[in-house]
């Protein structure tokens, strides 16, 4: 490229200061002042925070963390505006969803579509009460290939508008963590897959930002598998290679979910899933325990098939369906077109 002339380099030195006073005094630039309130908080930074209140007591609520788990934008709206401080993007629900069962049939490809249908839900959704979208963990299986494409999937996720992702130990193709039939790797090579996927996050800040690296939920299901002290081994070896979160998945007894609260630092996920193999708890007993966060993963989607298997036995046998959907009114309201009004009515032409 051509040199610059010193003239211009000592014009371009005097006009810069000026602009950045002139933008800084300007009352229509306020936000520019504040990188929260300008652009808003990178949505692993939000997760980051709301774990943090949460573990230093700042948070006022006797309960943890409650995570209706969502699959699509759909159910990811209806968390957000259920009122509720977080959600998790579950892979059975985005396979369900899609005609397949939880056994890794799904593609990263497609995990990845679904996260971001469900970051453009939350978004919707916060943009009706003006607020921030709340934050997601999404589940990222077990990382879709080797250590590499671990980290691929670490920033796709992170692209895609997701606060954190969760990371687990099973064999490719993995499954349900609470059905027969899933196999673990080994140690070494479990240890080395949250590495990666933990590097993931601090080279995407790198690029992107600080607080912009999705944090890294380490899960195991080796409790099946090689038993109980064995898995609390790998949830300590997970926060020894830097990961901000773990989840022992299906403990059997209250007895293993106090002891795996009391052995392992940092935030932890209690998984309640209902006619599972762990206990459900009242989610004030979770707190007491040692639970950061409890995540409810087939709750909605098992409603909703419910609530679908008895309308279409409704519709079949030729009764009325009214009591067991909502008005028009409110269904058009759910899925967005109120604020769709509201935002169509703004660049309308007389």
């Amino acid at each position: 490229p051509p040199k610059y002339s010193m003239t211009y380099i000592s014009t371009i030195t005097r006009t810069i200061p000026i602009f950045l006073i002139i933008l800084y005094t300007n009352p229509f630039t306020d936000a520019l002042k504040s990188p929260i309130a300008c652009f808003g908080t990178p949505p692993p930074q939000r997760l980051r925070q709301l774990l943090e209140s949460e573990m230093d007591g700042s948070r006022l609520d006797t309960k943890p963390i409650l995570l209706p788990c969502c699959y699509d934008g759909l159910s990811a709206r209806l968390v957000a505006r259920g009122g509720f401080e977080a959600t998790f993007m579950t892979g059975f629900g985005v396979s369900g969803v899609n005609g397949y069962p939880d056994t890794q049939l799904i593609s990263y490809d497609e995990m990845k579509r679904a996260a971001h249908y469900v970051s453009e839900g939350l978004s919707s959704a916060a943009m009706e009460y003006n607020q921030q979208p709340i934050p997601c963990i999404a589940d990222g299986d077990t990382g879709y290939g080797n250590a590499l494409n671990v980290k691929r999937t670490v920033f796709g996720y992170g692209k895609a508008g997701m606060a954190g992702i969760m990371i687990e130990d099973q064999v490719a193709p993995k499954r349900c963590g609470h059905v027969a039939g899933k196999s673990v790797i080994g140690l070494d090579e479990a240890v080395m897959r949250v590495k990666a996927a933990c590097d993931a996050r601090d080279e995407y800040e790198q690029l992107y930002g600080e607080g912009s690296g999705p944090l890294i939920l380490a899960r195991t299901d080796s409790l099946k598998t090689d038993g109980f002290e064995h898995a609390i081994q790998r949830c300590l070896a997970f926060r020894e290679v830097g990961c901000d979160m773990t989840f022992l998945e299906a403990p059997q007894t209250r007895e293993q979910m106090e002891e795996y609260c009391d052995r392992v630092s940092g935030p932890k996920l209690a998984n309640m899933l209902e006619f599972g193999n762990t206990p459900i708890l009242p989610p004030e007993e979770l707190k007491k325990i040692g639970y950061t966060m409890a995540a409810y993963p087939l709750t909605l989607l098992s409603a909703s098939i419910k609530a679908m298997q008895e309308s279409l036995d409704l519709i079949k046998s030729g009764k009325p369906t009214d009591d067991m959907i909502l008005s028009f009114s409110e269904t058009k309201d759910v899925v967005g077109f109120t604020q769709y009004g509201k935002e169509e009515g703004r660049y309308s032409v007389d």
